[in-house]
């Protein structure tokens, strides 16, 4: 009996997937759980399974096709089922590998500005029709539009990029020729002990250096125009590839839209529309978890921890005492959770994806340390299961070590709170009626009004505040 292969729903939210690649040809015999095909979800890159035995007799859709769950991809039957009636039920998809390859053709000669990934694009909606109900908000094009665009000429190519203007001359008396840095006679560099050390701060080759100097001596004046000059050397270069960008691609490139990017379109328009966001900023002193986290690292590897993962384990301990926060909007009630999954913002290649530390009120820090970095690790590799970015009760997002002093976090619903991270700097502040400098850390929470209250948030922060800056409470 045949068995039909459809896009499966990998991952809790996935509504569509991206055919990644094929891992049997037509003509392969199959058994049940052999890996059929590598599939882009959502949030990571799965495997698609054969659910019976037999030979991969077709396939129904190509490599880099995006499809909503449901669609029929490929028929496993016996050598001598068949099969025309199941082909013929997916609504004409078999015949779809030509027609996409045709209008790929037909669009790389109409239209030289798009790239090969638009090509991709074209193919993967013509060999998977979407209905409106699948295209999650993207428009279609009336049958109408689609015949006049057909009948529109091709558009003309783009202007060829001009040319880099010639170089000014040089100006009147300056030092010409390659002797005029050098003592006559000597053979040796003449220049200033202050040239020196500029050069060796700013790593220029005083040999490449011409001197205006007494003799052809290299002074300081010389150093910081050579500094000038390799500046503009790199902002020539910087043109000149967006001169070459332009006259590749045209005045634009449409870059098509991977599957986490579609998902985190939909779920952030989710949250930033009908939610009534509310935000609240403190700063802390770290001075003291820095100086615990500097004498934790040199009592080993096993013992390191990083700022994210001090601020993982204080939260996770706050929510312990602030069940109000660790919470989720179920539109007809407030669902309190007694367990802490604490979810960590990710940025990835396409967008971002947030893994979660199950329990973490009960984990170590040196623990959350770990699993912290093996989950960031498989997450930039696309390596994560489904089970290990869904179920959290609250997330964390950290910018700090991209040089972000504060910035506002979105709320993953239905979660009703997200902490924002900003980075650690020193700053004078007054301690006791004395001025020192000390090391701070700038926070934001978002908070969801429906569950979250302005005092409900801020008691939450006082106590976060005190495990952060009293660290030995986290690993006492």
């Amino acid at each position: 009996m045949a068995t039909k292969v459809v896009m499966e729903a990998l991952s809790p939210t996935m509504e569509e997937g991206r055919l990644v690649k094929w891992n049997k040809n037509e003509g392969d015999e199959v058994k049940q759980g052999d890996v059929l095909a590598e599939v882009e979800t959502d949030k990571a890159v799965m495997e698609l399974v054969a659910r019976g035995d037999g030979v991969l007799r077709k396939r129904l859709a190509n490599e880099g096709d995006a499809s909503p769950v449901g669609t029929l991809l490929a028929v496993i039957a016996n050598a001598d089922e068949n099969i025309d009636s199941i082909v013929a039920s997916a609504g004409g998809a078999a015949a779809a590998p030509a027609q996409a390859s045709q209008q790929a053709q037909g669009a790389q000669t109409a239209a030289p500005n798009k790239t090969v990934a638009d090509t991709r694009e074209s193919a993967g909606k013509s060999a998977v029709p979407l209905n409106p109900a699948q295209s999650q908000g993207e428009a279609s094009t009336p049958p109408q539009q689609k015949t006049a665009a057909a009948r529109a000429p091709a558009p003309p190519p783009p202007p060829a990029a001009r040319p880099a203007p010639p170089r000014p001359p040089a100006a009147p008396g300056a030092p010409r020729g390659n002797g005029a840095s050098k003592a006559e006679g000597s053979g040796r560099q003449r220049s200033s002990p202050l040239a020196r050390r500029l050069a060796n701060e700013r790593g220029i080759q005083l040999g490449a250096v011409q001197g205006t100097g007494p003799g052809g001596r290299i002074v300081r004046r010389d150093i910081e125009n050579a500094r000038a000059g390799a500046a503009a050397a790199g902002v020539g270069a910087g043109r000149s590839a967006a001169a070459e960008r332009l006259a590749r691609e045209g005045d634009y490139k449409d870059v098509p839209l991977t599957q986490i990017r579609k998902t985190i379109a939909r779920r952030l328009s989710e949250s930033n529309g009908p939610i009534p966001t509310f935000f609240l900023t403190a700063e802390f002193d770290t001075t003291r978890a820095g100086e615990m986290r500097n004498q934790l690292k040199d009592m080993g590897e096993n013992y390191k921890a990083s700022f994210n993962d001090i601020v993982i384990k204080a939260v996770a301990l706050a929510l312990t005492e602030h069940p109000e926060v660790n919470a989720h909007w179920l539109n007809d009630a407030i669902r309190q959770f007694n367990r802490v999954h604490v979810a960590m913002a990710v940025a990835v290649e396409d967008g971002l994806i947030t893994p979660v530390l199950f329990d973490a009120d009960r984990m170590t820090l040196w623990e959350i340390s770990a699993k912290a970095h093996d989950l960031a690790k498989r997450a930039r590799e696309r390596k994560l299961l489904p089970e290990e970015y869904t179920g959290s009760t609250f997330s964390v997002s950290n910018l700090g070590m991209f040089g972000i002093d504060q910035f506002t976090a979105i709320i993953n619903p239905p979660e009703a709170g997200i902490l924002a991270i900003g980075g650690v700097e020193e700053k004078p502040v007054v301690v006791d009626g004395q001025l020192e400098v000390r090391s701070r850390m700038r926070v934001t929470m978002s908070c969801d009004h429906r569950v979250i209250d302005g005092a409900t948030g801020a008691k939450f922060l006082q106590t976060v505040r005190q495990y952060i800056e009293n660290p030995l409470s986290l690993i006492i």
